[in-house]
């Protein structure tokens, strides 16, 4: 059975209530599978190392996660800077088949994102920026995407549930920081890291903003455009349809700040889905007050993202983080 659309008569004000939302929380965290039970126990820094980078350094880092594999982390903040503790942003890298990069997109970038690179970008502008390497990317490249998904499937574990409790466990780390003020960490990320940016606000509640980029898509609008094909296996939990829909998964953000940023003409997020989810979250922020904090801009452009996007990101977190 599939879970029914967002009923956004009934549903809007049920979303607005935080013991509800803590309800609906605890079931999504179930549908990710069997997961380590270190979540909540301090995260170990396996090394650790600085480079300077003029106006920027970059900390590089292995950490102990959750107790399986080691983790590549790499965290960016400005080299001089008057405040004592940093807002932070967790970048969540995207996926492009290009299991290379992983988290030094934060560092190097990629041609089908604006330049400089989100790590240098918010560095400068006086955030910290921490972002890890997924499943099968970067430093953590050896078996392929498809082969850890299968031998996870055997095991009773989800390849989707255990890159979301990555990400919920580097909260964990981050708020283990001196350096980082944790009323205000914000998480970001295009495509793959899009997602993984609504799963883990959704999640956690230390994400006090939300931005994702290219990648809000309609669970129901991409069945029905045949696109199932256009995401990776990484992207498919089982039953999650029974329980939820895209917009049941993002009302869990309200009543934090949450910018979604989408191209018309992208195909990963299908427009008809893109109007359900818009309607549906309009109606959850209204119910909690927060009208404003739910922004959807949309650009005719494809899965890319723009010059018009990468400013309004700036502005949101200047405005919200």
């Amino acid at each position: 059975m599939q879970r029914e659309p967002f009923d956004t008569e009934r549903e809007a004000g049920a979303y607005a209530d935080p013991a509800f939302r803590q309800e609906r929380r605890a079931v999504l965290y179930e549908l990710l599978g069997d997961l380590p039970a270190t979540r909540g126990h301090q995260v170990t820094v396996v090394e650790q190392r600085t480079e300077e980078h003029g106006d920027y350094v970059v900390e590089r880092s292995t950490l102990d996660l959750n107790g399986v594999e080691p983790v590549p982390a790499v965290l960016l903040k400005p080299a001089k800077s008057p405040a004592i503790v940093l807002p932070l942003v967790i970048y969540n890298h995207a996926h492009w088949d290009d299991y290379e990069r992983g988290k030094e997109e934060a560092v190097v970038g990629r041609r089908e994102m604006q330049m400089p690179p989100y790590g240098v970008a918010l560095a400068r502008a006086g955030y910290a920026v921490l972002s890890i390497d997924q499943w099968g990317f970067g430093g953590r490249r050896g078996k392929t995407e498809t082969a850890i998904f299968k031998e996870m499937l055997w095991k009773g574990q989800v390849l989707w549930g255990a890159m979301v409790y990555d990400g919920l466990r580097l909260l964990d780390y981050a708020a283990g920081r001196s350096d980082i003020d944790h009323a205000r960490v914000g998480v970001l990320g295009m495509s793959m890291g899009a997602t993984m940016s609504w799963w883990m606000a959704a999640l956690d509640e230390r994400v006090k903003a939300c931005i994702d980029l290219c990648c809000l898509t309609d669970f129901q609008s991409l069945i029905e455009e045949n696109g199932l094909d256009l995401h990776g296996v990484y992207y498919y939990a089982p039953r999650l349809l029974q329980h939820f829909t895209t917009s049941h998964i993002n009302a869990l953000i309200a009543p934090r700040p949450h910018l979604s940023l989408a191209g018309n003409n992208d195909p990963l997020t299908p427009a008809r889905g893109l109007d359900v989810i818009d309607g549906a979250l309009k109606a959850v922020y209204r119910a909690a007050g927060a009208a404003p904090a739910w922004q959807l801009w949309r650009y005719d452009a494809g899965h890319r993202e723009t010059p018009e996007m990468r400013l309004q990101v700036m502005r949101f977190l200047e405005q919200w983080l």
